[in-house]
């Protein structure tokens, strides 16, 4: 049976336009998880939660690390800019592949649409004669032009504004840590606030889980790193890379920032994050000049980066979609530089038509049932990867479960955990007011596109396109050959 076009990005998809270097993976695994989640968002797990946010933090961190650690698997054994569902295809078939790569691109559309937003309301506090909607247009559109050149371009601007906001992250560990232990002008021992006020765990376990329903969005984005490795000088050098150190970075800039911040105050008297951010506040503390118009300016970093992150993964992944025949061919067009431009620009005018429903008719929900409805892709993402990882290795001959060069541990008992505790965040997300409407919304839009699929695989049939897994094909096709000689 034939496919659709491939991309050839299992080798050398960014002949033409320079590739990444490592340098570019190594931040471009940063910059997808360091953005506002982090900045502002840290405020409202730590006010729910108490100290024991830090608990949050390290379990979600742990859920990111095992299914980065099974991606890499993956991806070292066959790197593909389509990523996890590349490997859905493969593994578990067409419908696996259809519905996360749409509900992926779905997700970051939603993304670049929020970040947008909220980058034209920075930009307009700075600038107030030129309208918020102006603003988000002039941000849509720079980075369209960022990653239209080539993936190079889009890796050096991802290196510097992730290195902006890494360096700030070090500087506040640094005196964030002096400040607590009182080695800092000014300051006096503050590590009790770890437990003085209510103790260390005030609002019970409990809260704790359902901080960890909040925080593993947080995290969602390191997936961006693998899938750009694929168009890197040395791919699984740059996979290796990034799923070998995730771990670390988490819990060096998130563990560790939640911490000096619960730390440096006490918990239930940190400013609601919509008037000071938690960062800026203790930036404060510290008695630097400028604290609060510095990190602004990170924090609109951040935003942006995000946004340069978001036209990136949505394009790569619309653009992956189109090859295996499960959007229009029209998407597969790229330059020739190799950036897939029709994704890039349909990307784009989907992100903008949910930005300008947000400015004319923002009573209307549209907005808000788009940020909504992507609530649980990243969990439905992590149960893909955990259960195409599993079927891979089933379908593997011995030889070649021996010859991975980068290996997940303790299969399938970690997928199956994985998938335990990712329904558990469903369910904590049930019982909450406000995870409630992300579950419901993310189930309509899925639902949306179950109903779609037997259309879609009607189309491929009579085009004479197998959507059974790759892997089944392919053994398929091994046996015929066999029996026939």
């Amino acid at each position: 049976m034939s496919e659709p076009h491939n991309s050839g990005a299992d080798t050398d998809n960014a002949a033409g336009g320079g590739k990444l270097r490592n340098r570019h993976i190594t931040m471009i695994t940063l910059g997808g998880i360091i953005g506002a989640s982090l900045f502002v968002g840290s405020g409202n797990v730590i006010r729910s939660t108490g100290p024991a946010a830090i608990l949050s933090y390290l379990i979600g961190g742990l859920l990111v690390f095992l299914a980065m650690r099974m991606l890499g698997e993956m991806s070292a054994r066959r790197p593909a800019v389509g990523s996890f569902m590349e490997y859905a295809n493969e593994s578990l078939g067409g419908w696996a592949a259809y519905l996360v790569g749409w509900l992926y691109w779905y997700f970051w559309v939603g993304v670049i649409a929020y970040e947008a937003v909220v980058g034209g309301g920075i930009m307009s506090g700075w600038f107030p004669a030129i309208p918020t909607w102006l603003w988000s247009l002039l941000l849509v559109i720079v980075f369209i032009g960022t990653n239209v050149l080539s993936v190079r371009v889009f890796g050096e601007v991802e290196f510097w504004l992730a290195s902006i906001k890494v360096i700030t992250i070090v500087v506040f560990l640094i005196v964030g840590a002096l400040f607590v232990f009182g080695a800092w002008p000014n300051a006096t021992n503050s590590v009790s606030n770890l437990w003085d006020h209510g103790g260390f765990m005030p609002m019970g376990f409990s809260a704790v889980m359902i901080g960890v329903a909040t925080v593993i969005f947080s995290y969602f984005g390191t997936e961006i790193a693998v899938m750009a490795s694929a168009e890197s000088v040395d791919p699984a050098r740059g996979i290796n890379q990034a799923t070998r150190t995730v771990i670390w970075r988490i819990m060096l800039f998130f563990v560790g920032g939640v911490l000096i911040i619960v730390t440096a105050v006490p918990w239930d008297e940190l400013p609601d994050p919509d008037t000071i951010a938690p960062f800026a506040h203790v930036y404060g503390l510290f008695g630097l000049p400028g604290a609060s118009a510095i990190m602004t300016i990170v924090l609109f970093t951040a935003v942006i980066s995000v946004l340069n992150s978001g036209l990136y993964s949505a394009s790569r992944m619309f653009a992956s979609l189109a090859d295996k025949g499960y959007a229009p061919a029209l998407i597969r067009k790229r330059s020739k530089t190799n950036v897939p431009v029709a994704a890039l620009i349909a990307s784009s005018l989907g992100a903008l038509a949910a930005v300008v429903a947000n400015f004319t008719v923002p009573a209307s929900g549209i907005f808000d049932f788009i940020m909504n409805s992507g609530g649980l892709v990243a969990l439905f993402v992590y149960v893909f990867i955990a259960l195409a990882q599993w079927r891979m290795r089933l379908k593997l001959s011995p030889a070649e479960r021996e010859a991975l060069t980068l290996k997940s541990w303790l299969t399938p008992i970690l997928n199956i955990f994985l998938i335990i505790v990712v329904i558990g965040v469903v369910v904590i997300m049930l019982l909450s007011e406000d995870g409630r409407a992300q579950v419901w919304t993310s189930l309509v839009a899925t639902a949306v596109l179950f109903a779609v699929w037997p259309l879609v695989k009607r189309r491929l049939n009579a085009r004479g396109i197998d959507t059974s897994p790759a892997m089944d094909q392919r053994a398929a096709a091994a046996a015929k050959e066999s029996a026939a000689s």
